[in-house]
């Protein structure tokens, strides 16, 4: 039997230990509010953080870095979702190198877990990735990952994208209060981005309104069209952050647009160009009066088939300038590959932009037409002064002439009288001539080279198979006299009609230019070339036409295969 002691002394321990426990789990409660309050703290800290930045970018790399940091995790990524929602347009990330990054290869595109929370946006938390239904694995070199926890961002009712973060720290798995963390930070994300995006937007108008004022400044300045649509398309390009920019005006009526102006990567390629209206991506927007839009120009069956030409560009938009039958031409906007396409508030814009374009063609052309009649408004005082004053002088003075030629004696001296009645008569004719000229002017019955080179090629199209392709540079209709034009189009005809003969080619490319000195017309194709002993009448002819202008014709076989004619005169003939 114990003692009374020993009795007595486990009485006391027993209420030592109760008390000992409940000072323990009274200090893990005091650590877990502790914690709870230091979450709760660097939660608002990051709330407050994202909300703060108003550039877009810089707000989204915000969120991720707040992600990785509240719940403690290793890897973090926010991918933002197309415009059809049907996968990732970029992607930000947290945790891996630029090294790991160029060692895994592109960035993901929507695939595999991160498209389970595209297809079905709410949050998901996994133990282990790879036992996920969804899941097939990581590219080569990709940093192992098991833990995943994802949650969508939504600004207002669209989902703008979603948050992934794996790998918590310590070998320890993401828990409720990790998903709720996130998801209250996602709903912030929201609003800042949104904050962001309007911040964004407010900043583009204030600069379309700016641009918008100088054009205007521009046009009642009374600049030149050709300066005031350069104007236009620099600024455009610059606001889009587009690589190139073209204006496209129809050439007659004909049923083909021509690159009166291109600017911006490559825009060599495109200045002088002559596209077909039916067919085109240009011509589209043109006949439907409406902008037309392509993700990735540089494989669209509306453009033609070149591949130095459209190398490297992707998303454009073609914007019409002026609405329905009074287009004046088309203004298209290329961005480079892998930027993103073009959105309805920016074809709104350009849509702004390109009516501008049409006034300050129309005031061009009213202009030009003010100018037009000034002159002949002249022309015709001039031949009026001339008919009136000038020639009843010099009939005058032939009658007197004429008159006193009768009374003189003098053999010689008579004969010399009635020659300069003869030359004064011959002086009347040149004046009346010259009157004549000027009173009359063509009405538009005719049409200029650049007319008559499109038909050309258009009727050989049917022969060759296929629509050649076509660039003019210069003032062809105003600094080729006509004898040459007619000379360099029987030249052409010519030479396409060889191709479709005898080339079997595929492709043609004609390229007819002028510098005010010379004009060179270049038919090149990818044909047969031309065969040792072959006939060669057409060349002959072809030369013949050049020598009788001063002019050379070189024929090569480039190193690609093929045949290149160059038939090049001079302008001014002796």
């Amino acid at each position: 039997m114990a003692s009374s002691g020993e009795s007595q002394t486990a009485r006391v321990r027993l209420p030592q230990l109760r008390l000992d426990e409940l000072l323990e789990e009274l200090q893990a409660r005091l650590d877990a509010a502790r914690g709870t309050r230091d979450r709760v703290h660097s939660l608002l800290e990051a709330v407050l953080s994202v909300g703060r930045e108003l550039d877009l970018e810089q707000a989204l790399r915000g969120i991720v870095q707040a992600a990785a940091t509240l719940v403690d995790a290793e890897y973090a990524a926010l991918g933002v979702i197309t415009p059809d929602g049907k996968g990732l347009s970029d992607f930000l990330t947290v945790g891996v190198t630029d090294e790991q990054i160029a060692e895994i290869g592109h960035y993901p595109e929507g695939h595999g877990i991160l498209g389970e929370l595209i297809r079905h946006p709410e949050p998901l938390r996994l133990a282990k990735i790879s036992e996920h239904p969804a899941s097939y694995g990581f590219p080569a070199r990709h940093p192992p990952m098991n833990t995943f926890l994802g949650v969508p961002i939504r600004v207002r009712d669209q989902v703008f994208g979603n948050l992934y973060l794996t790998e918590k720290r310590g070998g320890a798995q993401f828990d409720e209060d990790d998903q709720s963390v996130l998801a209250t930070l996602a709903v912030a994300a929201g609003v800042a981005i949104d904050n962001a995006r309007l911040y964004e937007e407010s900043r583009l108008r204030e600069r379309w309104l700016q641009v918008s004022a100088e054009i205007t400044h521009s046009l009642m300045s009374g600049h030149e069209r050709a300066e005031v649509l350069r104007l236009i398309a620099e600024r455009t390009r610059e606001i889009t952050s587009a690589t190139l920019a073209v204006v496209a005006v129809p050439v007659d009526d004909i049923g083909a647009l021509t690159v009166e102006l291109a600017i911006g990567k490559g825009a060599h390629r495109h200045r002088g160009r002559v596209l077909p209206v039916e067919g085109s991506l240009i011509g589209r927007a043109f006949l439907s009066g409406s902008p037309v839009t392509s993700v990735d120009l540089s494989s669209d069956e509306r453009v033609s088939a070149d591949p130095a030409r459209v190398s490297g560009l992707g998303p454009a938009v073609a914007v019409p300038i002026g609405k329905g039958a009074g287009a004046r031409g088309v203004a298209l906007l290329v961005r480079e590959a892998g930027q993103p396409v073009f959105t309805a508030k920016e074809t709104e814009q350009l849509q702004a932009f390109a009516g501008q374009a049409a006034v300050a063609m129309e005031l061009a052309e009213h202009r030009q037409d003010a100018e037009q009649i000034a002159m002949l408004q002249e022309r015709d005082r001039i031949a009026r002064d001339l008919h009136d004053l000038a020639i009843q002088r010099l009939f005058a003075t032939g009658m007197t002439l004429q008159s006193a030629g009768r009374l003189i004696e003098h053999p010689e001296a008579a004969e010399r009288v009635m020659r300069a009645v003869d030359d004064l008569d011959e002086t009347i004719k040149i004046i009346r001539s010259t009157i004549f000229g000027l009173r009359s002017h063509e009405t538009g019955g005719g049409s200029g080279l650049r007319s008559q080179v499109v038909r050309a090629v258009g009727e050989t199209a049917p022969l060759l198979g296929f629509a050649p392709g076509l660039r003019m540079e210069g003032l062809l209709d105003t600094q080729v006299p006509k004898e040459i034009g007619g000379q360099v189009i029987a030249v052409l005809s010519e030479a396409l009609t060889n191709v479709a003969r005898h080339a079997h080619a595929g492709r043609t490319d004609v390229v007819l230019e002028t510098d005010g000195r010379e004009v060179r017309l270049s038919v090149t194709d990818d044909g047969l070339g031309i065969p040792p002993g072959g006939r060669r009448s057409g060349l002959r002819n072809m030369a013949e036409r050049a020598e009788q202008l001063n002019g050379t014709l070189e024929v090569t076989a480039p190193a690609g295969g093929g045949t290149s004619l160059v038939w090049c005169v001079p302008v001014k003939q002796p």
